[in-house]
């Protein structure tokens, strides 16, 4: 082999390895660089823990703490059933609680949030779950004149599925002394200013004002405190067509306000509902303005 062929063998040789290791050393730079590189990581976002309060009430000689309660759709007073068997055990031994100690009271507070609905005749949703609360507790035969509610708002609650886990909470206190001193002035001030209902013409439906719904919520209250307590609902005319049809009128929509009152937690064996008709006007049926007046029904106490 001549000098020339083995100088171009050797200059072969060498340009073949430097390749090779240049490929070789490249690779390990790369994976270096692949491995020291920050990775992005890609983060989920939190989901909001949903919350659950329990059915917790405790006082001398008595204490019930479970991790369970009532609960209730969002936008709704209606309690879903069945309850926890924990919580109908707690319900068993407050009853006999309170039926020992005839000058304690119970109360309860129910949640709600402001985007929440508000189809019930309460003030709002809390105060109208802690009244289904409590008709539940009366149906168990917890007396309602021992028994308080309140609504209180509650931004802080994260519903799951729809629903709200336990939406309540309960104290136990000692009757005030001048307790049935309250219920009397609130009864007062229910009938210098009672609830009126207006309705169209030959019409009878219901839509409450803030006003409105807190006059109901202060009769509820009232009728449950004051055991022989109830109310009277008087159905009311214009003079438009015959008197024994407004009279039918003025009955069909009393019964209606009764059927309402009852369907928000208020017992119908204290509830009255009668008609006056087209008899006692409280403004003038010759213009549009006067009708709209009479066409009423008013609710007081007795």
């Amino acid at each position: 082999m001549s000098k020339r062929t083995t100088n171009l063998i050797g200059i072969l040789l060498t340009i073949l390895a430097g390749i090779f290791f240049y490929y070789q050393l490249c690779s390990s730079c790369g994976a270096a660089v692949a491995e020291d590189a920050p990775v992005e990581k890609v983060v989920a976002p939190a989901v909001p823990e949903t919350t659950s309060y329990p059915f917790a009430l405790s006082d001398v000689g008595y204490s019930c703490n479970v991790n369970d309660n009532y609960n209730f759709n969002v936008s709704s007073s209606t309690i879903l059933t069945p309850l926890a068997t924990a919580v109908n055990d707690c319900i068993g031994s407050l009853k006999t609680y309170l039926g020992d100690q005839s000058d304690k009271v119970m109360n309860i507070t129910g949640f709600y949030k402001s985007d929440e609905n508000n189809n019930s005749a309460f003030p709002n949703l809390g105060l109208a779950r802690a009244n289904a609360v409590k008709n539940h507790l009366v149906e168990q035969g917890i007396s309602s004149t021992q028994i308080n509610t309140f609504g209180q708002l509650k931004e802080e609650m994260i519903s799951k599925d729809n629903i709200y886990y336990g939406p309540v909470s309960y104290s136990l206190e000692t009757e005030a002394a001048n307790a049935m001193d309250d219920m009397k002035a609130l009864r007062d001030k229910i009938n210098a200013d009672p609830l009126v209902l207006y309705f169209d013409t030959a019409e009878a439906s219901i839509s409450l004002t803030a006003a409105q719904r807190q006059k109901i919520a202060d009769i509820s209250r009232y009728i449950d405190k004051v055991a022989d307590a109830s109310c009277n609902v008087v159905g009311h005319t214009d003079n438009t067509g015959k008197a024994s049809t407004n009279m039918r009128l003025g009955q069909n929509r009393a019964d209606f306000a009764k059927d309402y009152l009852m369907k928000n937690g208020i017992s119908g064996t204290k509830i009255n509902a009668s008609s006056k008709g087209q008899t006692q006007p409280v403004a003038t049926n010759a213009s549009e303005d006067g009708k709209a007046k009479n066409r009423r029904t008013e609710v007081t106490l007795k």
